[in-house]
């Protein structure tokens, strides 16, 4: 059974995604800050978050970036429909998805559990079609980098499909709009700022020296082209 974690200062919208999650089977937590969480986290393991942008004190998008950088918990950012540049930045951070408020409970689980499959995956064990370039291999179906040593790579949504329309297209100048269209739902909201931001993170991951690379590259005018040789699987 997994644990989530509602982190609201609407006690309202916490109370109801409790009361409709538990009968799905999850075990909830609930957590009105920032504070709140942290002192679960110390006594309790969650697999997933349902983290509001607007929080006090600490907002949500600054405690999206600690929590990325010590943990691979899974993180959905609730916002209101207004805050869409609060989202693209979440979703930099490295928040694996997002929901709007007003939300239908509903979707709320379909996102609970399509994350949950993604991040149970490596340890599923099973195979399925994979790409492998300079010791790296992707598997396409479970979402899982594995690197060189065969030790599993964490990725967000985003960074995984941007990853998979790389090698897919390997040898290709793609361009940022190109990008945006294959490897998000958030056509209206993205922007290639976004783009950037995950190519940088990319980089960070598969390439030796991310000054210098030699993976992902730039053609200046046009887009990104991914350079390895890729082998099917």
């Amino acid at each position: 059974m997994a644990t989530l974690a509602i982190v609201d200062d609407d006690a309202v919208t916490r109370e109801t995604l409790n009361a409709y999650l538990s009968e799905e089977g999850f075990d909830v937590l609930q957590a009105g800050s920032a504070e709140d969480l942290k002192a679960l986290l110390e006594t309790r393991r969650i697999d997933l978050l349902l983290l509001d942008i607007r929080l006090p004190r600490q907002d949500g998008l600054t405690l999206t970036r600690e929590l990325r950088a010590a943990s691979d918990i899974g993180i959905i950012l609730v916002s209101s429909r207004g805050d869409k540049l609060d989202r693209i930045i979440g979703l930099e951070m490295g928040a694996d998805d997002y929901i709007a408020k007003p939300f239908e409970p509903r979707e709320v689980l379909a996102r609970v559990r399509n994350l949950l499959r993604r991040l149970d995956a490596p340890a599923q064990g099973r195979e399925d079609r994979r790409r492998s370039f300079e010791g790296w291999t992707l598997y396409i179906d479970r979402m899982q980098l594995v690197d060189p040593t065969g030790a599993a790579v964490r990725l967000t949504g985003a960074e995984f499909e941007l990853l998979s329309t790389f090698v897919s297209n390997a040898g290709r100048v793609l361009s940022r709009d190109y990008l945006l269209t294959v490897t998000t739902r958030r056509k209206t909201e993205a922007s290639d700022r976004t783009i950037d931001s995950l190519v940088r993170r990319l980089r960070q991951v598969v390439e030796a020296d991310p000054k210098a690379p030699r993976l992902i590259i730039t053609v200046h005018g046009s887009g990104y082209l991914f350079a390895g040789d890729v082998a099917q699987g």
